[in-house]
């Protein structure tokens, strides 16, 4: 393991004073031992956020079409409309999963799908107006950078006005996909007809100056360089900089998780990233992002064990419980989809810290009673299978 020289204890020194770093010095770091580095993130966490509360969010992912015309290599989830296991959702489908998360205290559903050439723009205002006629209290985050794009194109509105139409309609906020590596020749090679960088942040730009809840994320893994981490990282900063000066609201927070080719055209072409990899990228995260500080670990890419680990090197919140989470489980070929309130009570609380049920704005909602959550037997066989908790 390398040793600290002089200059490296300096620059961890002015990172744990919260100073802002440039591009030289946030590369810098991963050539550092990650325990000095994690120690620095962990510390500048328990800065940022209550030290003792460990957040999620009981939500629902929902994609209600899995026909996509983008093809991208990393993607093992879409289908052409071709495929026998091609699908679009009707509002009544949608309804009966809303009601399921509605049952278990659910207060979001993360709404995408794949870039659709046949659905017309009726089929996404109607459908927003139908939920927020028949599940008032649920929050409507959905369609991706890539899905408003393709709008944008195909139904001849600018983007204010589409955006202005989708609002109307009960949309409450942009999901962050579409982020992975905003390096655009990296973007270029995992998939060429792939949102690009500079679109990506403009609609989400556009998204932040009328109000809507936004989150920034990345995914690492790609074969990209520590300098082009570092860049994406700055460039997530910059906006973030730019939108809360600007419109007084920015991301609300960020998520980042490891690329997933099992199932993938990227299988044995990309190098995917390793549990070291992960939490290493999250401890800079922390440390570059001064200015979020609602840093998300990723259950479904590396397990609930690396996200338990995860909180202590920068992450305080533990996403959400998905309860269909259909998108990086076909690529990674596993079957976290889900996690249960019970579940992230326990990684939580055996990490050491108090669970809170938040809203998408990491406000707490809620203090779940932790001992009558662990004391339920039922679940208890399918979590011992899933490695959840320090003690399973």
């Amino acid at each position: 393991m390398k040793r600290l020289t002089p200059e490296d204890a300096a620059l961890l020194a002015k990172a744990e004073r919260g100073e802002r770093l440039d591009h030289s010095e946030i590369t810098a770091l991963y050539s550092l031992p990650l325990p000095d580095v994690a120690a620095v993130a962990h510390s500048l966490r328990l800065q940022r956020t209550d030290a003792d509360t460990v957040t999620f969010l009981i939500d629902r992912n929902i994609n209600y079409t899995n026909i996509c015309n983008v093809g991208c290599n990393f993607c093992a989830f879409y289908r052409t409309k071709r495929q026998k296991d091609s699908y679009t959702l009707d509002f009544q489908q949608i309804s009966d999963k809303i009601v399921e998360l509605e049952a278990v205290g659910g207060s979001r559903i993360l709404m995408q799908g794949g870039v659709n050439p046949e659905l017309p723009l009726e089929y996404y205002t109607d459908l927003l107006r139908h939920i927020k006629k028949h599940h008032p209290s649920i929050r409507i985050e959905a369609f991706s950078p890539e899905e408003v794009l393709f709008m944008e194109k195909t139904f001849g509105l600018d983007l204010d006005t589409l955006l202005d139409t989708l609002i109307e309609a009960g949309l409450d906020g942009l999901p962050g996909a579409g982020g992975e590596i905003l390096e655009d020749d990296i973007r270029a090679k995992a998939a060429p007809a792939r949102i690009r960088s500079n679109d990506w942040f403009r609609i989400l730009d556009a998204a932040q100056r009328k109000g809507l809840y936004t989150i920034s994320t990345m995914v690492i893994g790609f074969g990209e360089s520590y300098a082009q981490r570092a860049n994406h990282l700055l460039k997530i900063r910059d906006q973030q900089d730019k939108a809360l000066h600007d419109y007084g609201i920015g991301f609300a927070g960020f998520a980042m998780w490891s690329l997933q080719t099992e199932h993938t055209r990227l299988h044995g072409k990309a190098p995917g990233a390793s549990a070291h990899e992960y939490l290493q990228q999250l401890a800079i995260a922390r440390i570059a992002l001064d200015n979020q500080p609602n840093i998300q670990a990723s259950w479904p890419a590396q397990g609930f064990k690396v996200a338990q680990a995860a909180l202590y090197y920068g992450a305080s919140d533990l996403g959400s419980t998905m309860l269909e989470e259909n998108v990086v489980s076909a690529a990674g070929g596993h079957g976290r989809h889900k996690a249960t309130v019970r579940e992230l009570v326990r990684i939580a609380h055996d990490a050491g810290f108090k669970p809170a049920i938040r809203n998408s704005y990491f406000q707490i909602l809620r203090y779940p009673d932790v001992q009558a959550a662990l004391d339920i037997n039922q679940g208890a066989e399918a979590e011992e299978e899933r490695a959840v908790g320090a003690g399973a």
